[in-house]
């Protein structure tokens, strides 16, 4: 059977060859599992936004089966060079972060290219930084803690998600703006960094917003300051950090990517169901009710937002100097 058009059927007949060759006309998208790498740890915020889409597209009608993959390592190298390197058919997408594509390619040389490898597809969730430390830090504000620091130098550690991360940014960030002598100690995501803060391993760090809220509503670790130009509306009482005489503004971000050359009707198809996901307020909610926004960008303005991004951070990095470790 041919796809063209023929003459001398009846539109019975017509009809029936049309249901019979469609499948052979036009294949179907998706057509099997489509495969979501997340290039950090379980329980940080990219994984959080891609289990929450796995659930999405499986409601559907009928059902499409995300399979999320984790692949820490490498500050996020390993997992997001595997994405640039897989084939551009619309079955594998990075939980792409500001870290691996804004940041750390102005720190050492990365096997992809951030802004050319990819094909930006939805941003889903922004959130800025908060500077938390453990109880055991005799410090009650920003001011006490750079006062502590510099009379202790050396002697405290802050945590990282990572080399590159925003959290070893923004630290670096705070030690030139303070003059302070401050130890980074890098982790392989979100998620163990918190859980060494929590447990007095690390001193401080500059944690994500949405993730540190749980932990400072249980007491486990105390906010000092949030890098915004206003304080977050979660956290009333907290200053920001320019409040407190440090003039710094950070954040993390995570959305989904797929290689370079992925077909524009599969990115549609994904960024479509991903926007439906999060116009909804049950989903949108529960970012926003940490502090963070969820911005729904796709295709055109997402690439547009990593190239200002990277070209933000590019510029501090140069300015400040920041060097990997």
């Amino acid at each position: 059977m041919h796809c063209g058009r023929g003459f001398g059927f009846s539109v019975a007949a017509i009809l029936a060859a049309a249901l019979i060759s469609a499948p052979v006309c036009a294949q179907v998208y998706p057509s099997k599992p489509i495969k979501f790498i997340v290039p950090t740890a379980p329980a940080g915020i990219g994984d959080i936004v891609a289990r929450m889409l796995q659930q999405r597209f499986a409601e559907l009608n009928p059902p499409v089966t995300i399979v999320v993959e984790n692949r820490p390592g490498a500050a996020g190298v390993i997992g997001t060079n595997e994405v640039a390197r897989a084939p551009a058919d619309g079955y594998t997408f990075l939980v792409g972060n500001h870290g691996v594509l804004a940041m750390l390619p102005h720190l050492q040389k990365v096997p992809y290219d951030p802004l050319k490898g990819f094909a930006p597809t939805f941003l889903a969730v922004t959130v800025p930084n908060i500077l938390v430390v453990h109880s055991s830090v005799p410090v009650k504000s920003v001011k006490e803690l750079i006062a502590y620091a510099k009379a202790n130098p050396g002697k405290l550690t802050y945590a990282s998600q990572g080399v590159g991360a925003s959290g070893h940014i923004a630290g670096e960030l705070f030690k030139l703006h303070t003059g302070t002598d401050i130890v980074h100690v890098p982790y392989k995501g979100a998620a163990p960094a918190a859980q060494d803060l929590a447990a007095g391993h690390v001193h401080m760090m500059f944690d994500a917003l949405s993730l540190a809220m749980g932990p400072i509503s249980a007491k486990k670790y105390i906010p000092l300051g949030v890098t915004t130009k206003q304080r977050a509306s979660v956290l009333p009482d907290v200053p920001t950090m320019t409040e407190e005489g440090v003039p710094m503004e950070t954040g993390a971000w995570f959305g989904l990517l797929a290689p370079a050359g992925t077909p524009a009707a599969a990115l549609a198809w994904v960024a479509r169901h991903a926007d439906e996901l999060f116009a909804r307020p049950t989903a949108s909610d529960r970012f926003v009710k940490l502090g963070a926004a969820v911005p729904r960008l796709s295709t055109e303005a997402f690439a547009k937002f990593i190239q200002a991004e990277s070209d933000r951070y590019g510029d501090v990095i140069r300015r400040a100097n920041i060097k990997i470790d």
